[in-house]
This record gives C-alpha cells, structure tokens and sequence, in this order.
C-alpha cells in the first residue's frame, strides 16, 4: 500500500538503468528505475491478437513495449531488464524462434541490455500496473447493522446510473425490444442479453438511438475531469469496449471536431508558411 504519491526523477547520464516488467490476462505493465528512483511509469490493455501469444511471447512483448516508449531514455545506455519468465534469460541463445521473435530479438540488439529473472513476487509494481483495466460497474449492495441485535440500521445501494439509464431506455425502443424476441429465439447471432436483461452486442451494451443520450455517454467520456479530452481514435478504442450504437465511431469524430476546448489547445502541426515573395514576371517579346 502506497503511504504518499510516488515522485518522478529525470535520469542522469552515465547510470545504468533498471526496468521491471510483467504481463497478465489483461495487458502489459513496467517501470523504469534508476538508483533505486522511479523514472517512469507505463502500462496498457493486450491487443485482440496479443491474447493469443504464448506466455514467453507476451513477456517479450512486454519488453519490446518498454523499450519501444523509452528509447530516448535508454538508447546507448546500459540497462537491466527483470522479468518474472525465466526463459527470457536464454532467449538471445535459442536456435529456433518464430517470425516475431526474430524481428523483436533485432529490436533488441540496438541496445545495450541484460535480461534478468526476477520472482514474480518481488515484481509486483509491474505486476499491479499490468493487471489494471477499465471494467464495467456492477452494482452494489451492503446493509448496516447494529452488531448486538443485528437490527438493520441503513441500507446502502449503490447503482451505475449510466447503465440504468441506457437499460431504461432500451425498454422505450420498439426496434430493441423486437431485437430482444429474436435474441430468445436464437436468430440474432451477434446480439444476446445479459443478466441483467439489458441488450448486447457483441458482448457491448447496446445504446438506443436516443441523441441526448448518446451525448450523455460521449460527453462523460470526453469532457469529465478524469477524461482529459482524448482524441477521437483514442476516445473510439475506450468507448467500444463498453459501449455500441450504429455509426459509433463517426459520432465520435464529429464530436470531437466540434469540442472549442479541443480547438483552442490542439497543436498545430502544418509546416509554417513563407513570407509572400513577388513574382517575377518575364517582359513579353
């Protein structure tokens, strides 16, 4: 348990560096140290494809993704690599690898690194940021009670409005509800229905064709403090892993073009233009 913020240093030239990384079911995670300081911190969700590596693959991927985001860190510099898969250690020896493994292990022969094995139990930064991931709210309920009768003194309920509401919502939509006949008569493949009766695609909760509604949802995602305005590619890749409404992601995009505060802080990247210069014009013969 963390007793105070961790605090970042910048690294110092000529000191080896110290990287820790791990992987879980649900995405990658390391940290970057040196003199016993943190440097940086970094993490993010498994690909669709990722899931399918073997367990020594997505430790390597895990290195290659540390390496790959702090290369002005550690490019020309000495670094030890702890990880909890031991087989990594003898990696660079191995005989035969696949395709993948032959393009990381390139990558990796641009640096100056040892691999190390570290005990999964001592490595349990990397192993906490690997194992974060955004989940969906589920509701909650607790009761208070007195401990000498056990009479019950409040009750707490704890709900996700969002859900309730699409869920409210749905049951107002005569296409859904229509939907939902098909569903139990199994003739909608790609659709189903949770346990909370609310309707799904592809495992996604279905939003009804609702506008103040779907701006509801794309404006908790966009403007709320924790959100700090994503880009439209960014804000899609975090909504569809709840959420899903025909034309999603063109909504998205229209959103964000539209958003001022976006507009006045988004950096300009086209190359400046030159001072107009006058033209020479040929005198005509």
């Amino acid at each position: 348990m963390l007793k105070e913020a961790p605090i970042l240093t910048l690294p110092e030239s000529r000191k080896d560096f110290i990287m820790y990384s791990d992987t879980s079911l649900n995405g990658l995670g390391c940290v970057l140290m040196q003199s016993g300081k943190v440097i940086a911190y970094a993490s993010r969700q498994l690909k669709p494809h990722e899931r399918n590596y073997l367990t020594h693959d997505l430790e390597l991927a895990a290195v290659i993704f540390a390496l790959k985001i702090w290369r002005h860190y550690l490019y020309g510099e000495k670094c030890y690599i702890y990880t909890d898969h031991k087989s990594l250690k003898y990696l660079l020896s191995q005989k035969e690898l696949n395709l993948r493994q032959h393009r990381w292990i390139e990558l990796l022969k641009d640096y100056d690194c040892v691999i190390d094995y570290h005990p999964g139990k001592a490595n349990v930064v990397a192993d906490a940021l690997s194992r974060t991931a955004a989940v969906e709210l589920q509701a909650m309920f607790a009761q208070l009670s007195i401990s000498d009768d056990r009479s019950l003194l409040a009750e707490l309920r704890i709900k996700p409005v969002m859900f309730e509401r699409i869920k409210s919502a749905q049951l107002e939509d005569d296409k859904l509800m229509k939907k939902k006949e098909m569903v139990q008569s199994d003739i909608a493949g790609n659709f189903s229905i949770d346990e909370h009766d609310c309707l799904r695609f592809h495992n996604r909760i279905y939003v009804p064709n609702i506008s103040k509604l779907k701006e509801l949802i794309l404006r908790e995602t966009h403007d709320s403090p924790f959100a700090l305005h994503p880009g439209g590619i960014k804000m899609y890749r975090d909504l569809r892993e709840l959420y899903w409404w025909p034309g999603m992601k063109r909504d998205i995009v229209e959103f964000v073009a539209k958003c001022l505060t976006c507009q006045r802080v988004k950096a300009d990247h086209q190359v400046p233009t030159s001072l107009v210069q006058p033209i020479n014009i040929l005198e005509w013969k």
